[in-house]
């Protein structure tokens, strides 16, 4: 069952949170008192929190690029006066994904997040106007949580779920390879309206060769080949797509992070863009730089019905230069 978040900003900066399951359910909202963590209130879904931010640690490299105030900073070049996308970010709260939205929240691109645990998205993106920012409470391994309220009006997805190759406390709760990358993604393609403009979906670099070595050995528990077979399910649906796959993911995941330090994050020395297609790169890349690659994908036309491998390395990349970014996909079309 899905249920949708809705941030109000009060005076004493706590949240609350009204939860809807769906119009013809709705539940009673019950706020507490301002306290110094967030909680959630019993079944009904309603939730109060004032967000305590976590430390930065020293080991994350940063690069202010906000004004003095902490106010997220906006390009014109990169952000539209008024944008008439809806961008769904399925995984926000994972390494890719809550770099996705803090970077469309500083475009000032209105973002609706899919989420297992709502409260994650007070704690990575703090208080945000509904008209920036709504969250629905969902799991794309249940069917049943993806109701079509959670796509009305949306005309952009990202979805950047995943989990790890190898078991880890990160398969607690059935979240193994299989159940995310294959049913979770199955299941989201199933549920989207045909009236989508596009989806970019991350994956890995390595699918296409998950029995050789030495991929063979990273998809012991089958994580390339459920992420293929994820890949292959949305490439039939006939829905406008664009596939990243990313090399190795560095810098971040930054999980403990608010939406200020997100924004501050930067890929150190690895700026440099290099796109190929055919499964033939491998490397490693920023999370950063995938992040900025999902987002250029959805006004790119030609990348429609694309796939395209990505790394980064040592040099001065595009940013959020759009002209840069076509350029950068430009180079592997017809080879």
């Amino acid at each position: 069952m899905a249920s949708r978040l809705s941030f109000i900003p009060t005076p004493d900066f706590p949240v609350q949170v009204d939860i809807f399951p769906r119009p013809s359910q709705r539940f009673p909202c019950f706020t507490l008192p301002p306290s110094n963590s967030y909680s959630t209130v019993s079944s009904s879904k309603a939730i109060s929190s004032s967000r305590r931010e976590p430390p930065a640690p020293s080991a994350v490299k940063e690069e202010l690029i906000q004004s003095a105030s902490s106010e997220p900073t906006h390009d014109s070049k990169t952000t539209p006066s008024s944008s008439s996308k809806l961008v769904l970010v399925v995984g926000a709260s994972g390494g890719v994904g809550q770099l996705v939205v803090a970077s469309l929240l500083n475009r000032n691109i209105k973002s609706r997040l899919l989420l297992r645990d709502p409260e994650k998205a007070i704690t990575l993106f703090g208080t945000q106007d509904e008209d920036s920012l709504q969250v629905f409470k969902g799991d794309t391994r249940k069917p049943e949580d993806l109701d079509p309220s959670i796509f009305e009006g949306v005309t952009h997805v990202i979805c950047c779920t995943g989990t790890t190759a190898f078991p880890s406390r990160r398969w607690d709760g059935d979240n193994t390879p299989e159940r995310v990358d294959w049913e979770g993604v199955r299941n989201l393609v199933s549920a989207m309206p045909s009236s989508l403009k596009r989806v970019v979906l991350v994956s890995s670099v390595g699918v296409t060769k998950f029995s050789e070595l030495p991929w063979s050995i990273m998809n012991l528990f089958g994580v390339l080949k459920f992420k293929r077979m994820g890949e292959d399910f949305l490439r039939n649906s006939g829905l406008p797509f664009t596939i990243i796959r990313a090399g190795r993911l560095t810098d971040g995941p930054y999980t403990s992070y608010d939406l200020n330090t997100l924004l501050k994050a930067t890929a150190g020395q690895r700026r440099a863009v290099l796109i190929g297609q055919g499964d033939k790169l491998v490397g490693e890349v920023s999370r950063l730089v995938v992040a900025e690659a999902c987002i250029q994908a959805l006004d790119i036309e030609f990348t429609e019905g694309k796939i395209y491998e990505i790394n980064s390395v040592e040099g001065e990349g595009p940013e959020s230069d759009p002209q840069k970014w076509q350029e950068l996909f430009k180079t592997v079309e017809g080879h």
